[in-house]
């Protein structure tokens, strides 16, 4: 069913808007222009110690070392390279749960993190690896002494996200991390969506291990890194890759130069414009949820505004089926509540985490505003939802009833 919607477009507004930052985010083009040399004349491997092109290449990757060291507060030296977020979650849980084996087999984890995650911890259980999975509250956020609770003699690891990808919450890591320092438990973060976001610090933050990814900073795909601590305390992680010994041995393979060095610079660009950033994606984002809160009702956000990425917005629209709301504004990129796989349509497991019902979560909309997003985009975005969703809800017959005061969780529904 094709809802015609005759929302006019501003001028200097391009059709169709990426509103989807937080799933990938463009190339900034001084990212672009920092790479290109080592796509081209400046081939070398990094590896290579015999020649000036070798000698080219490891300096490029050394200072993309410091780059990030500094946006985190980490020192280069505690860098390790890797092809991106999900090969450096993966290399801290299994590498930390083979070197700490026979300290103890427990792993504490929360419901609501990135599947690179989840399904590490899945791997790690069929090994014998005890693995305990915290609930978070109906506002996204876990409860500190639910995390207190589930530690033991045997816990060796915590690994909590930074920031959710999906609704776009921060969770306490500073007062985990302490918790986990107290306890002598090491602390491992997926810090994907709050690097160049927001400021994190390794040491401030009690972070012993983190992942990023370049990808979700305006860098280039298929390059992340891993912090690894290297005093007080010192963490081991076992190499999950074997070959030549790259990066002090944790992780073999020829380093991929260009993508690091875009990493880099990325990294060095969210560092100087981080506060400003944030402060206008803050901006657009409340301007689009008065909009819509404006015009609508039945819609509510999801997760915890307070402690909040500035760029996301995460709102459940009632009564309106998701898929039909993302077809109808089909020139706006937004990733809906719902995962569509070929042949189930599942409400997200994140929404579901929060206690909402699944006619909420399959009509929940993230929406993930970045650096290259404008004002006159997120009221085009606002004026298309609104006008989009008026018309699926003169087509819902929920939506009348509820407007009639009927309490729809009183009726017999007769089945056929």
């Amino acid at each position: 069913m094709k809802i015609q919607s005759n929302v006019a477009v501003p001028a200097g507004v391009q059709l169709p808007i990426y509103m989807d930052n937080h799933a990938t985010s463009p190339l900034d083009p001084r990212v672009l222009e920092a790479m290109l040399p080592y796509l081209t004349n400046k081939f070398g491997n990094a590896a290579s110690r015999n020649h000036s092109f070798g000698w080219e290449a490891e300096q490029a990757v050394e200072t993309a070392r410091e780059q990030i060291a500094r946006l985190i507060g980490a020192t280069a030296k505690e860098i390790i390279f890797t092809s991106g977020a999900t090969e450096s979650n993966n290399l801290a849980l299994k590498g930390i749960a083979e070197m700490y084996r026979e300290r103890g087999n427990h792993i504490i984890t929360q419901v609501t993190e990135h599947k690179a995650i989840l399904d590490t911890c899945k791997r790690l259980e069929k090994q014998g690896y005890r693995v305990t999975y915290l609930p978070v509250k109906a506002d996204g956020l876990i409860d500190i002494d639910d995390l207190k609770r589930a530690m033991d003699d045997k816990t060796i690891l915590v690994s909590i996200m930074y920031a959710n990808n999906e609704i776009g919450v921060i969770q306490p890591i500073a007062e985990i991390g302490k918790l986990c320092h107290e306890k002598g438990v090491l602390f491992h973060t997926d810090a994907v969506q709050a690097v160049g976001k927001i400021p994190v610090n390794v040491i401030a933050d009690n972070i012993d291990v983190l992942s990023l990814s370049g990808h979700k900073i305006y860098g280039p795909k298929g390059v992340g890194a891993l912090y690894v601590r290297r005093r007080n305390p010192r963490v081991q992680i076992a190499a999950q890759i074997d070959g030549g010994g790259h990066e002090r041995g944790m992780r073999s393979g020829t380093l991929n130069v260009p993508g690091i060095v875009g990493l880099g610079k990325a990294c060095e660009i969210a560092q100087e414009e981080m506060t400003s950033e944030a402060a206008r994606l803050t901006g657009l984002r409340d301007r689009l949820k008065a909009k819509l809160e404006a015009e609508l009702d039945y819609i509510h956000v999801n997760g915890n505004m307070e402690h909040h990425l500035p760029g996301n917005l995460n709102m459940s629209f009632v009564y309106v089926e998701g898929e039909s709301l993302l077809m109808g504004i089909n020139d706006i990129a937004v990733s809906s509540g719902s995962a569509c796989t070929s042949a189930t349509l599942e409400p997200s497991y994140v929404l579901k985490a929060l206690g909402l019902g699944d006619d909420v979560a399959h009509s929940s909309i993230r929406f993930g505003l970045g650096r290259f997003n404008t004002e006159a985009e997120v009221d085009y975005v606002a004026a298309k939802v609104i006008d989009v969703v008026k018309k699926l809800r003169e087509l819902s017959p929920l939506y009348e009833m509820v407007k009639e005061g009927i309490d729809l969780t009183k009726i017999e529904w007769a089945a056929h």
